[in-house]
């Protein structure tokens, strides 16, 4: 059985550890790093998508950093119980016509006894910035 440190029940420092251990991996912008992090039969509802299953999370990272230019996010915990975990984020990332954006939101996690993501529900805002107010 795949097994994905620290697993639940989390403490605050477990679960900060989640939390910083799923900022870098989503930093790499690499489909088959991040989703070895979720559930074979992961559920997640991504804005207004939802994607069931490791493939479609990888199918989706993917096309989304095709579109999502020189990604670089920011993960914060929120809170935590024994096995849930609830973050605050923002990214800042470019189109293809060279348009910035800070997307931001909240994301509730839940995990299985392996500490890996049985679903992910992201709520998403996204705001038009220009390149000199990038923060990230």
């Amino acid at each position: 059985m795949e097994i994905k440190n620290p697993v639940p029940p989390f403490n605050y420092d477990s679960a900060v550890k989640k939390v910083m251990l799923a900022e870098q991996a989503w930093n790499s912008r690499n489909p088959e790093v991040v989703c070895m992090a979720y559930t074979l039969n992961t559920e997640w509802r991504n804005r207004s998508e939802f994607i069931s299953g490791r493939e479609e999370v990888k199918v989706f990272l993917a096309k989304k950093w095709e579109n999502e230019l020189d990604y670089k996010l920011k993960k914060e915990l929120w809170a935590f119980t024994d096995n849930h975990i609830a973050v605050r984020f923002e990214y800042e990332w470019h189109d293809h016509q060279g348009q910035w954006f800070r997307s931001f939101g909240n994301e509730l996690w839940e995990f299985d006894k392996f500490g890996l993501m049985e679903k992910r529900f992201a709520s998403i805002n996204d705001l038009a910035i220009d390149e000199k107010d990038r923060m990230l």
